[in-house]
Formats: C-alpha cells, structure tokens, sequence
C-alpha cells in the first residue's frame, strides 16, 4: 500500500505531462466502468501498455470507477436496453452478431452497451477536469504541502525513504 501510494505521488510531482496523466485516468475510467472481461477492455488494457500510461493512475482510476459502476449497473442497464431496442439500428445490430467478432464484443448485453457508451461520453469530461486538477496541484498545492509539519514530520518515516528510491 505504502509502495502504491509513493508511486502516486511520484507520478503527479513528476514532470510528466498533465495530459499524459489524465489519459491514464480516461483509460482506467473505462476499464473501471464497463464489465471487465469485454474485447474492449483488452483493448483498453493494450491501449494503455503501447502508450506507457502511469499505470498507478491508470489502476486507481480503475478501482474507482469499478466501485461507481457498481452502484450505476441499473443506470446502465436502461441506457444500454433503450439503445439496443432502437429500431433504427436493429439491422446494423443482427450484421454485428452475424460475425464471430461481434459475438465475442458481446454488444447486447445491455450493461455493456449501456456502460461504454456513457464511459465513452465521459471521457472527454474525466479527461479535462484530470489534466485540471493535476495541473493546479502542480502550481498552488505542491509547494504549500512540503511546507507543511505534518509533510516535515513524514519525511523522517520509512514512507518517505520509500517515496524518494522510487524518485530516484
């Protein structure tokens, strides 16, 4: 635990970019929201090895929204049934379940469907207010916690020891 919340920190002081960090968030946002064993989140999950998220964040964000998902699964599931009862997309849903990869997509389940698509939807939101709070951390709370007794105090613990052999 100790090890996994150093590696947080040394994200969000490390100087990579906001953006780099927020789509570690996206990422896990969908991940987190959607059933886990899709193709999509096997997607999601190359997604974020090829493009070398912080995957601290990327897991956090992860456990997160699989917590929120829990509690939205009915949500999801009324917006996944009003869209695959949609008539005017009934022909482009029986030519996906015709082929062996859209079986396998498992696009009809409605939690499914209803989940991505509203983790789709979100994520352009999650992604901004991410690389915003990330980037006010950065400028007005990062210098006023170092300054702090208590962040003074931590530095003497075994955390901090912890925290800086990661840093480098």
């Amino acid at each position: 635990m100790l090890t996994f919340l150093a590696k947080m920190l040394k994200a969000l002081n490390s100087e990579t970019s906001p953006w780099a960090l927020a789509m570690a968030m996206v990422l896990g946002m969908i991940l987190g929201l959607t059933p886990l064993w899709r193709l999509h989140n096997l997607l999601i999950l190359l997604a974020a090895l090829i493009f070398r998220v912080n995957l601290s964040l990327f897991i956090l964000s992860f456990v997160i929204f699989s917590g929120v998902a829990y509690l939205l699964d009915p949500f999801f599931h009324q917006i996944g049934l009003s869209l695959l009862n949609a008539q005017s997309w009934q022909g482009i849903y029986e030519a996906m379940y015709a082929t062996a990869l859209g079986r396998v997509s498992q696009f009809y389940h409605t939690i499914t469907m209803g989940s991505l698509v509203v983790s789709i939807l979100l994520s352009p939101v999650v992604a901004v207010l991410s690389y915003l709070i990330i980037s006010n951390y950065r400028k007005k709370i990062q210098a006023r916690l170092l300054k702090l007794k208590v962040v003074q105090l931590i530095r003497g613990t075994r955390f901090w020891r912890l925290y800086m052999d990661l840093r480098g």
